[in-house]
């Protein structure tokens, strides 16, 4: 699987928790943090938490190395590292907080492939 798939799968990780607003950054060229970024929400802090078992979950199930998770218990903003991809799950407060998508205005946002892996 490839750095875009695992990208897409992710994302679709998240929307199978009824994530909201998940948006897809490729930051290949922009950064050496990462190639993309997934970015979503929850609304509370048990859905932050579910949506981000169920990535945890689907990178385990598709043998995806997730290299580290930060934040989860305090459910305000869980970040799961996945080498080059980095999945950034907020409760909804925090993304109108720290709008990474506007500190990252300049990568390009892809588009959600609904039928992913």
């Amino acid at each position: 699987m490839n750095i875009a798939e695992i990208a897409q799968l992710a994302a679709k990780a998240c929307n199978d928790k009824k994530a909201q607003n998940t948006k897809i950054l490729k930051l290949e060229g922009l950064s050496i943090i990462a190639d993309y970024f997934v970015i979503t929400h929850g609304n509370s802090e048990p859905q932050v938490q579910a949506i981000a078992t169920s990535v945890r979950e689907k990178m385990e199930e598709s043998q995806i190395r997730v290299r580290g998770i930060e934040g989860y218990e305090e459910a305000r903003w869980v970040l799961i590292d996945l080498g080059d991809v980095v999945v950034h799950i907020f409760h909804r407060d925090e993304r109108d907080f720290y709008n990474l998508e506007k500190l990252w205005a300049d990568a390009p946002v892809i588009p959600l492939d609904e039928e992913a892996v």
